[in-house]
């Protein structure tokens, strides 16, 4: 008899997520009856898996609905489960619990950039609040509005695998909407998600981290080469005294003879730590140059070692470029013979500087990594140290050669002042 009823209303079956239907729930509720513990476990079987009928029913239809914008996106991510909020206590961000953070106002959470290529990034809220990036205020969000973020322009904007977002708002998780999502095709089928799935990402790869690391190991190899076949020179290049004396030995070889193989190795290995320096700071999402188009490609530890050789041959190109562009003033103001101490000093006081920098950065790098980087802080550095860079060229060549304090000056402001100001127009 029950089977009878069931094939008469087979055609009330509604087919659910997995090809589970009205009708085979019905069978298995008739068979729990017709068990010879139903007078016992019937109830509670029966309660239990009508419980999860429901609940089929709903997240069915939740998984079939679109997100964002008249529903015109695919759920990729749901970033519900991934809040997180800052623990005075424990200075440090925990996982959000509704019974313990119901009153926070910020709520954040990791955005995976590199794994979500291709993909937008939708936030909504029910009331007024504020979108913070990387800790920066980045838009106001309105009630109940999509904001649509395209994960490839987060990506080159920001070039980096994560980025830090935080929703400031109303308190409480309620309200706040953040998902990964695909735009819908019209040609394209519709994609069901599966809440018993496990979501697996890749582990992140710090490419950068991974590269600073073997780039330091390079500069020390660099050096200890340089020292170990080059030792006079070495201890010539990488003395202060010596910098800072204001009598040069025009006869040595390393002044009479700038492009020499001694210098050029040298040079080069100034050109080692500028790259370096310059992906350094990349690398804690400082923007070296103007163009965020510069140092963008594919984030991957070949590619950084890539740009870093690249920025080395640049940085080489410019100090050759610099000791021609002193021969050229020189000839013009007849300062023919403070040329080679003029590029002298600057390769020494680029080195002993840079290299000290290099050391000083990476300490604090490695020991707090918790420090907010800025550029209110390195380009007053680097002014101070091109600003007595000039005053001691200005000393120096004034010691050895008798020249007019006007045309003095007005040659170091061609060769030093005012490739100073076009740098940090276009540089950090």
């Amino acid at each position: 008899m029950p089977q009878r009823m069931l094939k008469e209303r087979k055609s009330e079956s509604v087919q659910m997520d997995g090809g589970i239907t009205v009708s085979h729930f019905r069978s298995f509720a008739l068979s729990l009856f017709q068990h010879p513990l139903r007078h016992s476990l019937s109830p509670l079987f029966l309660s239990f898996t009508l419980s999860l009928f429901l609940f089929s029913i709903s997240t069915a239809q939740t998984r079939n609905s679109g997100i964002g914008p008249e529903g015109r996106y695919y759920p990729v991510h749901d970033f519900r489960d991934d809040f997180q909020v800052y623990d005075e206590g424990a200075k440090a961000y925990i996982p959000y619990i509704v019974e313990q953070h119901a009153n926070q106002i910020a709520l954040s959470a990791y955005v995976d950039l590199e794994s979500n290529r291709h993909y937008s990034l939708l936030i909504s809220t029910k009331e007024d609040g504020y979108l913070f990036i990387n800790a920066a205020l980045k838009r106001k969000l309105r009630a109940n509005q999509w904001q649509v973020l395209r994960i490839d322009s987060l990506f080159r904007v920001y070039r980096q695998p994560e980025i830090f977002l935080t929703i400031y708002g109303p308190p409480g998780i309620e309200g706040k909407q953040v998902f990964i999502g695909y735009p819908k095709s019209a040609t394209q089928k519709q994609v069901v998600l599966r809440d018993d799935n496990l979501s697996v990402r890749p582990r992140p790869q710090k490419y950068y981290t991974n590269f600073l690391g073997l780039g330091l190991l390079f500069l020390l190899a660099t050096h200890a080469f340089l020292f170990s076949f080059y030792h006079r020179a070495f201890l010539r290049f990488y003395s202060l005294r010596d910098l800072v004396s204001l009598r040069a030995q025009e006869e040595s070889f390393l002044i009479n003879r700038p492009l020499s193989g001694t210098n050029t190795l040298f040079v080069l290995n100034l050109s080692f730590i500028l790259a370096y320096l310059i992906i350094f700071v990349q690398s804690h999402n400082l923007d070296v140059f103007a163009s965020r188009r510069l140092l963008l490609g594919e984030q991957h530890l070949g590619w950084v070692a890539g740009e870093f050789f690249l920025l080395s041959a640049a940085a080489f190109l410019s100090l050759i470029g610099k000791y021609v562009s002193l021969e050229i003033i020189g000839g013009l103001y007849k300062l023919q013979g403070i040329v080679n101490v003029h590029f002298f000093k600057v390769i020494q006081s680029s080195l002993l500087f840079f290299a000290y920098f290099t050391i000083l950065l990476t300490i604090i790098a490695y020991n707090l990594p918790t420090v907010e980087w800025s550029p209110s802080v390195l380009i007053p550095i680097l002014t101070i140290f091109y600003t007595a860079r000039l005053a001691l060229l200005y000393v120096v060549i004034r010691s050895q050669e008798a020249i007019k304090n006007l045309y003095l000056f007005s040659y170091l402001c061609i060769v030093e002042l005012i490739p100073l100001i076009i740098g940090l127009r276009f540089a950090l």
